[in-house]
């Protein structure tokens, strides 16, 4: 429970790294595209989500099913558990609601994740329905895949494909979590579109600090995140704790001193985004690799991911605050690493070693297999979903809603009193019926959006 109260905190945290990365006109929308999904996803969790991720599997390893007859559950959702609920079936017994308040807070933070990569354009409510939809055809199924084992809930139930068969290893969720949401972001990118002006102008970060602090909380949160995943206060907790440390230190450096290079300056919000990069890609490897691993996990993803981050220029593609640069790319370089590091010395659970312990190339291409199939997944479900609002109820906001800001003619409200400077509620912002504008002299001073170049996201 207390590792499931660090991840929660991870949501909030999200919500301030991106808030700090966005224009001042579009700061709440964006806390609020983050926290709606601590709500939604509670309650859709809760009536079917833990089932369809978590249920004895109901198609050929693809989906759990909801509810289930007998002794374990009787109607669908968690409401089938009484109070103390069923004893956690390994060696530590942990009661199934606590186990399920703690996958909760992964099938919270995904869809989150996938909103900086269309921060500034989406309307909030089509918004509220992707994220509904999205956990129950997405995540359910790729988290069954990966994360639901033979015997998890009861000694007959029947667990996921990649887990239980394919045999590719994710500790906390480099599939399930990051890859699923950067092949996510990817696809929804391109059914929004790009913002207005994009790449011609170029908006810088509206509050840096904000960043920070949301880097700050995400890397404390992290220890629940992946620690907690060894469902145990013991060793294998620890090695997880201490990997995810190193990696994420190793991570910061080594993007630095890439910006260093490519730039003549190491940045901030290179440092903040390091730390990410660095959290992501050790997130499926660390309770499989020892702490050498885990620096070169970290080196790996503190190099790989601000060179994507660039290359999204060249590919004329608006991922408005890098998620695909870093979830998508750091989360594949952490899956597929895990079969060239992993060992049974940190963990029995692998069953063929890493590469670099004589394991061959078994793994390393279970994990490759396991990768292509979660992102292939995820883009494509995540496309036909995206289309679907689309056309249906409208997803993305108007080009004067844009122009005006997201606060005001999303929620009739702005994040800061004072709005004069760069980056500020635009001058000419046209506020909601009934909603009136208080218009100063500073007003004067307002701008449009410059190109700003910033060596992290510019090339």
């Amino acid at each position: 429970m207390a590792s499931a109260a660090l991840v929660m905190l991870m949501t909030p945290g999200l919500a301030f790294f991106y808030a700090g990365m966005v224009r001042a006109k579009s700061v709440l929308n964006m806390l609020m595209m983050n926290v709606v999904c601590l709500v939604v996803v509670g309650l859709v969790w809760a009536v079917v989500g833990f089932d369809l991720t978590f249920g004895s599997d109901a198609l050929d390893g693809l989906i759990g099913q909801v509810g289930r007859p007998g002794d374990h559950w009787t109607v669908g959702g968690l409401a089938g558990f009484a109070g103390d609920g069923q004893p956690w079936p390994g060696p530590h017994a942990v009661p199934v609601l606590a186990f399920a308040m703690f996958q909760l807070m992964f099938a919270v933070i995904t869809p989150a994740l996938i909103s900086g990569a269309v921060a500034e354009r989406t309307r909030f409510w089509p918004w509220v329905v992707f994220v509904a939809l999205w956990s129950v055809l997405v995540y359910a199924p790729i988290g069954h895949w990966v994360f639901a084992f033979d015997g998890f809930l009861a000694p007959d139930a029947v667990g996921g494909w990649i887990a239980n068969r394919l045999h590719a290893l994710d500790f906390a969720g480099g599939t399930v979590v990051h890859m699923n949401a950067g092949a996510a972001a990817l696809a929804l990118a391109i059914v929004l579109g790009r913002r207005k002006g994009w790449p011609q102008s170029i908006a810088r970060p509206h509050n840096l600090p904000l960043t920070v602090l949301g880097a700050a909380l995400l890397w404390f949160g992290w220890y629940g995140f992946n620690a907690g995943s060894a469902l145990a206060a013991n060793g294998l907790a620890a090695m997880a704790f201490a990997n995810t440390t190193v990696a994420t230190c190793a991570a910061v450096l080594a993007w630095l001193l890439v910006e260093q290079l490519r730039t003549g300056s190491p940045t901030t919000l290179g440092a903040a985004s390091g730390a990410v990069a660095g959290l992501v890609a050790i997130t499926p490897a660390c309770g499989y690799v020892d702490l050498w691993g885990a620096v070169a996990i970290g080196v790996v993803a503190g190099v790989l991911c601000p060179l994507a981050c660039a290359l999204k220029w060249r590919l004329r593609l608006d991922d408005s605050l890098d998620v695909v640069a870093i979830h998508l790319v750091g989360g594949l370089a952490g899956t597929l690493l895990v079969g060239v590091f992993a060992t049974s010395r940190v963990n029995p659970a692998v069953l063929t070693e890493g590469l670099v312990y004589g394991g061959g190339w078994t793994q390393l291409g279970r994990q490759a297999i396991a990768a292509g199939v979660v992102a292939g997944y995820s883009f494509l479900a995540t496309l036909v979903l995206g289309f679907l609002i689309r056309f249906t109820i409208g997803f993305r906001a108007s080009a004067d809603a844009e122009h005006g800001g997201l606060d005001l003619h999303q929620h009739a409200e702005t994040g800061y009193d004072i709005t004069a400077g760069r980056g500020g509620l635009a001058a000419d912002a046209t506020p909601p019926t009934g909603v009136p504008l208080q218009r100063t002299a500073s007003d004067q001073r307002l701008t449009a959006p410059v190109r700003v170049e910033h060596p992290k996201r510019y090339p």
